[in-house]
């Protein structure tokens, strides 16, 4: 009997723990794909995620005077590296409260690297060339991921009862829901009222060319 009953436990919990992929598709007021929003779930039942003790090396490189990728999302403890594939020197700094750092004259070749220890949302920027910006967002849940071009994303976390927030550079605040994940959820699907696309526009020439 209480062999069984021990069987019933396991079987229970290995249901509660199991891991469900859930689709998101955002899009904007006018119904166009949003691509880069950034949506994280945290657990409501008593999990606690601790910072993973190994994460895989990131990158975001300099390649013709821009950063690339625009938006990266990572968790907490997570080393990130900046190689500068241009024939030209940059200078990369954050004043972002998650993460102060400077790379000034960074050469053509350079690959230094940064630890990103705290959560927070992280804008990069570039002394030299005013037009580069990119944003870093460091998460302390393992569960995230990030829209594609058609404005969707897969987000895989066990069963059980989250908040879902979603983030992007052009909103103006992160829209936030709760959410019960189990088998045969459909799609998480969000329209988001858009700031309008503030970044500084390259000429030709690479000037900067207004708004």
């Amino acid at each position: 009997m209480i062999r069984l009953l021990l069987l019933s436990l396991c079987l229970l919990t290995l249901r509660a723990t199991a891991a469900t992929t859930v689709s998101a598709v955002i899009k904007d007021a006018k119904g166009a794909a949003v691509p880069d929003a950034v949506i994280a779930l945290y657990a409501l039942d008593g999990a606690v995620s601790s910072p993973a003790a190994d994460q895989p090396l990131i990158e975001i490189s300099q390649q013709d005077q821009e950063y690339t990728p625009y938006v990266t999302v990572i968790r907490v403890g997570t080393v990130i590296e900046f190689p500068n594939r241009d024939d030209i020197q940059h200078h990369i700094y954050s004043l972002s409260k998650a993460k102060r750092f400077e790379k000034p004259l960074y050469a053509p070749g350079a690959h230094e690297s940064v630890l990103f220890d705290h959560p927070g949302i992280i804008t990069l920027g570039c002394n030299i060339h005013d037009w580069m910006i990119a944003y870093i967002v460091v998460l302390p849940t393992p569960h995230f991921a990030k829209t594609d071009a058609t404005g969707t994303a897969q987000l895989i976390a066990p069963s059980g009862r989250y908040r879902v927030e979603v983030w992007h550079p052009r909103l103006s605040a992160p829209q936030i829901q709760e959410v019960t994940f189990a088998d045969g959820v459909g799609p998480l699907e969000y329209r988001l009222t858009l700031k309008p696309d503030r970044r500084i526009r390259r000429t030709l020439e690479g000037k900067t060319g207004g708004y």
